[in-house]
């Protein structure tokens, strides 16, 4: 089992903190810590601040493997070491514009992508492709986990109602990836479901049935989600294979937490651990 952070960001503490917290839970674990990280959302915009740009979250990962390798740094004048750190962290870097795409590319050892629309995440990889041609890295090598929330129920519209509040959170990613790029740089897959959008209440963040989501219509929660009967369930997750997808995880955010974990294990996680037992 790993254990890790989906996602912090360089701006919600001292990355020289981060880099100590991580490197001793990696110690006293064993090394299984992993970190994730992006560029900040609702942890900086509550405080009316925008997230960090993508060179900002460049410099601060190569700053994090530095300090978790026991490494001497340079941070703001002041030579900076953690003497007693040997082994650092997998990072795994979130995101979705090209840019920041192409930077995961080129210094992450995985990416998160909060989506499970298998041409999105085609899409997201092209980019990060690029990255890793351009620093001579086998992409392949690289780890992508797709996240998202799920319901597994053959009533559609209870199903819905549940995740919901899921592509409203990622609005707010694309409303900055639309003011940043020109609109033929996006799919309108990932951009016209906000035109709609009115306004965003962090105060409702990540909440089920939130007036947040009145905008997001059921076609964009079935592209994002994973909604309906558990053998939809098994359908998706193989196209999110397809696609790329190493990885896949469940945000439990929806009610009936425990429930979801037992279908997944009894009804839907079997037959991938079949089919990775016949590939070995």
């Amino acid at each position: 089992m790993r254990l890790g952070t989906c996602v912090t960001n360089p701006a919600v503490r001292d990355m020289t903190v981060t880099a100590s917290l991580f490197a001793t839970l990696n110690l006293i674990s064993g090394g299984r810590m992993e970190l994730g990280i992006g560029r900040g959302d609702s942890s900086r915009r509550v405080l009316g601040k925008k997230p960090v740009t993508w060179a900002q979250l460049e410099d601060s990962v190569k700053k994090f493997r530095e300090l978790t390798a026991g490494h001497e740094i340079e941070y703001d004048g002041q030579p900076t070491r953690l003497t007693w750190a040997e082994h650092p962290p997998r990072v795994w870097i979130a995101g979705y514009g090209p840019k920041v795409l192409q930077m995961a590319g080129r210094v992450a050892d995985g990416i998160i992508l909060q989506f499970a629309d298998p041409d999105l995440i085609a899409w997201c990889l092209g980019f990060v492709k690029e990255g890793a041609r351009s620093a001579k890295r086998d992409w392949r090598g690289i780890e992508v986990m797709a996240a998202a929330p799920v319901w597994v129920s053959d009533d559609l519209g209870v199903a819905r109602e549940r995740v919901r509040w899921f592509p409203a959170l990622v609005s707010n990613h694309v409303v900055d990836l639309i003011r940043q790029y020109k609109p033929e740089d996006l799919p309108p897959a990932l951009t016209s479901y906000v035109q709609n959008r009115a306004s965003y209440d962090y105060l409702h963040h990540c909440e089920v049935e939130s007036s947040n989501a009145n905008f997001v219509s059921d076609e964009v929660v079935d592209r994002f989600c994973i909604v309906g009967s558990a053998q939809a369930h098994r359908e998706k997750l193989r196209k999110l294979i397809d696609a790329g997808v190493t990885q896949f995880n469940v945000y439990l955010m929806c009610g009936e937490e425990e429930q979801t974990l037992e279908v997944y294990q009894r009804e839907i996680l079997p037959t991938f651990q079949e089919t990775a037992s016949a590939s070995r």
